[in-house]
């Protein structure tokens, strides 16, 4: 099964092959659960509401359109169901581990140059978890998650001009956040 593509896979689960869906959860696993750990910031959380989200994913693989990639959808799932986590019940979240970092810069290569990388991702870690979950959910889609805007509103059930106002005040929020810190 490593060589089928994520199509066939999806109509092979559809036809009632549950290998073929453990294997895209295999593929997807990883990434389902970095977005919902960028956003809710607790691992334990984040485990369960990914697992949650493969959940939802196969029950509803039949209104997934085939012809379009099952990673960002499935994704978007993990985010939605994320978000109506954090709508439950809002509180200040764990600092994230280095595990699970902001993609490192091949440009750090003596120890004090690495050094301040780290601390100016953690500096970025801390400010966009300080930010209202609909602003983190916005700031995770696009810059971490690649969706664009349009995606970005199929995926929040948001008005486009929402989600270009959400992401410009998320990234003014950014901005101030890492001034104050200079």
């Amino acid at each position: 099964m490593p060589d089928s593509t994520d199509r066939t896979l999806v109509l092979q689960t559809r036809d009632g092959d549950v290998e073929a869906y453990g294997e895209l959860v295999r593929r997807y696993q990883t990434s389902v659960f970095n977005v919902c750990y960028r956003l809710l910031g607790e691992r334990r959380e984040a485990e369960d509401l990914a697992q949650d989200s493969f959940i939802r994913g196969y029950e509803r693989l039949r209104t997934f359109d085939e012809d379009r990639p099952f990673g960002p959808w499935i994704r978007r799932v993990a985010a939605n169901m994320c978000l109506n986590h954090l709508r439950g019940h809002w509180r200040s979240m764990e600092p994230l581990d280095d595990e699970h970092d902001l993609p490192a810069s091949t440009t750090a290569i003596d120890p004090s140059a690495a050094a301040d990388e780290r601390a100016s991702r953690s500096k970025v870690r801390e400010a966009i978890r300080s930010l209202p979950p609909h602003y983190r959910a916005v700031i995770e889609l696009r810059h971490f998650q690649g969706l664009t805007y349009q995606e970005m509103a199929e995926a929040l059930s948001l008005p486009l001009s929402d989600i270009r106002s959400h992401l410009f005040r998320s990234r003014r929020l950014l901005a101030d956040k890492l001034k104050a810190d200079v």
